[in-house]
C-alpha cells in the first residue's frame, strides 16, 4: 500500500516551493507535477495557454460523478526578498510553520490534491467515478489559465468543483468578481504658465474617477451574502514635469462585484459616462483589462456537509459556510454552472497569509489536507 511518508510530502513541497513562478514560469511546476504522476502511472496533459504558460490536467478513474479539484501554479512576488526571515524560495519550518513563497498561496493545497489522487489509484481505493485534477497558470492575475479550461470543455461534465485555496477554518461558497478596468485621459500638452494653449488631462480624468465612485460605491444594490460592490482607484500616472500641463493620464481601477451589479453593467456604465466626458470636450477612453465574473451559489450539498465533519474530524475546528470579497479561479470555471452546483474554496493555510513577507502554511494542516481529501474523494464517490 503506497502512503507517502511525512518526509515525503515536505520534500515534494520544497521542491515545488523552488520553482519560482512568479507570475510566469508556470511550466516548470507543471513538469515537475507531470514527471510525478508519471512515476505512478497517471497520465497528464499540458494544456499550452501562452508560448510560455501552461495548465497541467490529469484524471483517476472513470465514469461519473466526476470531481473537479483545482489549484494554481503561480505565486506572487516575494517583493524586498531583505525583509524575509528566510530564503523565500526555500520551504523552512520553525515552530510548526512552514515558510516560504507560496506554502498557503497555494502550493501546499496543490500538492495536497495530487499527491492524494496517487495514493487513490496506487491503491486501488476509488472504485467508482473520476478525479479531474486541474492545475492552473495565471490565476494571480487575470485568470487566463482557467479561463483556457472552461473554453475548451474541461469543465462540461464535472459534477463537483473544489478549490485548494487557503481557508481552513471556512468552506468558502461563494464569493465576489472582479473586474480591472485602464482608464485613459488623452489632452495635449503646453507651457503651465500657457495651459490655454494646451489640454489638462488630468482634469476630466479626476472629474470623472469621482463620479465613478459614487456612482458604483454609493449604489445601494447589495447581496444577501456577499454584500455591496466594491470599486477602488489604484493606480493613477499622469504628467512628466512640474511646469508641463499633462497631455496624457492613466488611472486603473478594480471593481469587485455582485451577482446584481455584474460586471457587463459595470462597465456598460463606465463606457457611457466616459461618452458624456467626451461630449463635452474630454477623450477619455475605457479599457477592460479583466473580467472574472461573481461566483454564487447556495452552499448546500453532500460535499460542504462531509467536508464540515472532516474539518472538525481532522483539525478539531467548527468549519463556517460563508461567502468571500476575493476572487478564485471558479470565476471562469463555473461560468456555466447554476446556483445550485456543489462548489467550495477550502484549503490549508490562512487567507491572511496570502501575498504577505514570511507567507507560512501551519504544518500540521498540510499533513491533515491529505486525510480530508482522501476521505472526501471517496465520500462522493462511495
Amino acid at each position: 500500500m503506497k502512503r507517502f511518508t511525512e518526509a515525503e510530502k515536505l520534500q515534494i513541497l520544497a521542491d515545488v516551493i523552488a520553482i519560482k513562478s512568479v507570475n510566469e514560469n508556470e511550466i516548470e511546476v507543471a513538469n515537475y507535477l507531470k514527471e510525478l504522476f508519471a512515476e505512478y502511472g497517471i497520465e497528464s496533459k499540458i494544456v499550452p495557454v501562452t508560448d510560455t504558460r501552461v495548465n497541467l490536467v490529469a484524471e483517476i478513474g472513470s465514469g461519473k460523478p466526476v470531481i473537479g479539484v483545482s489549484g494554481h501554479m503561480d505565486v506572487v512576488s516575494p517583493g524586498d526578498e531583505s525583509e524575509w526571515t528566510s530564503d523565500p524560495f526555500t520551504l523552512t519550518e520553525r515552530d510548526g510553520k512552514l515558510y516560504g513563497r507560496g506554502t498557503n498561496d497555494m502550493k501546499a493545497g496543490l500538492i495536497n490534491l495530487a499527491l492524494t489522487m496517487i495514493e487513490l489509484k496506487e491503491n486501488d481505493e476509488l472504485k467508482k467515478g473520476t478525479v479531474r485534477f486541474m492545475a492552473t497558470t495565471g490565476e494571480e492575475v487575470g485568470g487566463a489559465g482557467s479561463k483556457k479550461l472552461y473554453e475548451e470543455g474541461y469543465m462540461d461534465d464535472v459534477d463537483y468543483l473544489w478549490v485548494a485555496e487557503p481557508s481552513p477554518s471556512t468552506i468558502i461558497y461563494s464569493h465576489k468578481g472582479s473586474l480591472n478596468l485602464r482608464v485613459t485621459s488623452t489632452g495635449e500638452a503646453a507651457h503651465s504658465s500657457m495651459p490655454h494653449f494646451g489640454y489638462n488631462a488630468i482634469n476630466p480624468l479626476m472629474a470623472y474617477l469621482l463620479e465613478m465612485d459614487e456612482k458604483l460605491n454609493g449604489d445601494e444594490r447589495e447581496n444577501d451574502v456577499l454584500g455591496k460592490l466594491v470599486m477602488s482607484t489604484t493606480i493613477f500616472n499622469a504628467g512628466n514635469q512640474v511646469n508641463s500641463i499633462p497631455e496624457k493620464a492613466v488611472a486603473e481601477i478594480n471593481v469587485r462585484t455582485i451577482q446584481e451589479f455584474d460586471n457587463d453593467e459595470v462597465i456598460d456604465l463606465f463606457r457611457k459616462t466616459a461618452d458624456k466626458y467626451n461630449a463635452d470636450g474630454a477623450k477619455i477612453d475605457v479599457e477592460v483589462t479583466m473580467s472574472l465574473p461573481s461566483v454564487f451559489t447556495t452552499g448546500e450539498s453532500d460535499m460542504v456537509e462531509l467536508t464540515k465533519k472532516l474539518g472538525k474530524k481532522h483539525l478539531g475546528l467548527d468549519i463556517d459556510v460563508k461567502g468571500s470579497p476575493g476572487a478564485t479561479d471558479a470565476s471562469n470555471l463555473l461560468r456555466d454552472k447554476g446556483d445550485d452546483f456543489p462548489f467550495m474554496m477550502y484549503g490549508p493555510g490562512e487567507t491572511k497569509m496570502a501575498h504577505k513577507t514570511d507567507e507560512y502554511v501551519y504544518k500540521d494542516y498540510y499533513f491533515a489536507f491529505f486525510d480530508i481529501y482522501k476521505e472526501l474523494i471517496l465520500g462522493l464517490t462511495k
